[in-house]
């Protein structure tokens, strides 16, 4: 097992690295072939049907807890009947899934027959029927893949999720080559996912025995099984609300350009938050073993800042490179017609820097149960977002969500998350900032330094010269944090990763 635990971690990071690669890769061709007001269709219902993914209602995590739980005590039956009890639960939620979506199906038109044509209407409807039929059938067989987590087979899953990632584009691409649409991607993304999801099945009955029965359970464990899965089940609502509400609007209000140009906006920031979320996904756990076993605020103090400095080098170095390079990057990457993203981007990231170097912060509220705050917080902030990012989105399009956007994430997960963790929690805030403030004046003398070049010396846009500017800029800004910025434990960090090579 601690093999499948090593592996799996390796190959998460790999699953990570495809994804990049694919989503840098594969997005301007697909953009190219199918043109702008193509993608934007397939981003706007691909959008809108991924709300339907929120019925998972948090059960994925709720499962892999307590079948690992009765595999610990070596209970086979109990472990059965919770089976039978999930994949009941899922099965349900299969059906609800294709009742809710046909109800947006026969209400595309009124979505969005003010910004849609007629054609793309019809397009538009044979996507949601596909889609619709993917999610409701794998509601039911995810079960096999939760099942599987518990049973720790991280390597199959993970190596399966990362041919799922790179079968889509390979098989799709003859298809856009041949002059094929959007309906097409849809196609191929739901055969390969559905195939991924049956060998799952294959496996759980195969190697593991894995099976399922009718039981009876009691309402109180009912009731925990509930109450653990809400607050997950609420955090993907409001991560739904927050990144795909503004594709949503968009499409209402502006049209299916403006959905594509914001579509590509979001990809660029899942890409940013998963370097955050894979620095913080290898420190976390010692966070819940410090908070059990009775750490004191200081100790938490100081984890989380040792923590948010490493994300702090991280993030504000990807920060300051788009900032100084984002606009000729979109220009070479997906063309002239996308460069409004920039702005889009630049303005999120800006608004979402703060709660992605506090992400162990989170893991503090959750091992000492006061998550609740922080997501009654996000679901106001987020109910607001919708109304703002509609109002501003008829008045100025794409960049009218981002900005609505980034003032909500500020508000809710920066501004006054660090009130509740300095008065509620305990957390040393002010020596937290004092902490990050010291490594601020790299970043200023990098972007300074580019200013002054750029007023002297003026480089045409091609790759060649892009990548030689990266190079260069990256190389100055780890001399300028190495020396101005990190402390003896980073800086140690970094002697290590060098001497061992």
């Amino acid at each position: 097992m601690k093999n499948q635990l090593k592996i799996g971690a390796i190959l998460s990071y790999v699953n990570i690295l495809a994804g990049l690669i694919v989503g840098l890769g594969y997005t301007p061709v697909m953009i190219r072939l199918l043109g702008q007001s193509e993608f934007g269709l397939y981003s706007l219902i691909g959008s809108l049907v991924a709300y339907l993914s929120v019925l998972d209602m948090g059960l994925g995590n709720t499962i892999v807890r307590y079948v690992s739980r009765n595999r610990a005590i070596g209970d086979k039956k109990s472990e059965s009947e919770l089976n039978g009890l999930f994949l009941a639960i899922y099965s349900v939620i299969g059906l609800i899934t294709l009742i809710v979506g046909s109800i947006l199906y026969f209400n595309v038109d009124n979505m969005f027959g003010a910004t849609l044509s007629a054609d793309q209407i019809e397009r538009a409807k044979i996507m949601m029927i596909l889609l619709i039929f993917n999610i409701a059938i794998s509601f039911p067989l995810s079960v096999f893949a939760s099942l599987m987590q518990a049973y720790e087979r991280f390597i199959f899953l993970r190596i399966f999720n990362i041919i799922s990632v790179l079968l889509k584009p390979i098989i799709a691409l003859p298809f856009l080559f041949m002059g094929y649409g959007a309906v097409t991607l849809v196609v191929t993304a739901t055969i390969v996912n559905i195939a991924c999801l049956l060998t799952n099945v294959y496996y759980c009955f195969k190697y593991l025995n894995i099976h399922f029965s009718k039981g009876h359970f009691e309402k109180a464990f009912l009731y925990e099984i509930s109450g653990y899965a809400f607050f997950i089940f609420l955090n993907a609502i409001m991560d739904k609300i927050y990144w795909g509400t503004g594709q949503f609007i968009l499409g209402m209000v502006s049209g299916t350009i403006q959905v594509a140009i914001y579509a590509i906006a979001m990809q660029f920031m899942n890409m940013y938050m998963q370097f955050s979320n894979a620095i913080s996904g290898v420190l976390l756990p010692k966070v819940t073993m410090m908070v059990t076993n009775g750490a004191t605020k200081k100790e938490l103090t100081m984890l989380m800042i040792k923590v948010g400095r490493l994300q702090y080098i991280v993030m504000s170095y990807i920060l300051i490179m788009f900032f100084l390079l984002g606009y000729e990057f979109l220009y070479l990457w997906a063309g002239e017609s996308y460069l409004s993203a920039y702005y889009m981007i630049l303005i999120i990231m800006v608004g979402q820097f703060i709660s992605l170097i506090q992400n162990s912060g989170i893991a503090i509220l959750q091992a000492m149960n006061l998550n609740r705050y922080r997501m009654t917080i996000y679901t106001i902030i987020a109910v607001i977002n919708i109304f703002t990012s509609f109002q501003l989105a008829k008045l100025y399009g794409g960049l009218g969500c981002a900005i609505s956007t980034s003032v909500a994430i500020f508000f809710s997960t920066g501004l006054i998350m660090n009130i509740y963790y300095y008065k509620k929690v305990g957390i040393n805030i002010p020596l937290f900032w004092k902490n990050i403030i010291h490594m601020l004046p790299s970043a200023f003398i990098l972007i300074i330094m580019v200013e002054v070049f750029k007023l002297n010396i003026t480089l045409e846009y091609n790759w060649k010269y892009f990548i030689i500017k990266t190079l260069i800029y990256s190389i100055v800004y780890f001399i300028l944090m190495f020396i101005i910025g990190m402390n003896s434990y980073e800086k140690n960090i970094i002697k290590k990763f060098f001497i061992k090579r």
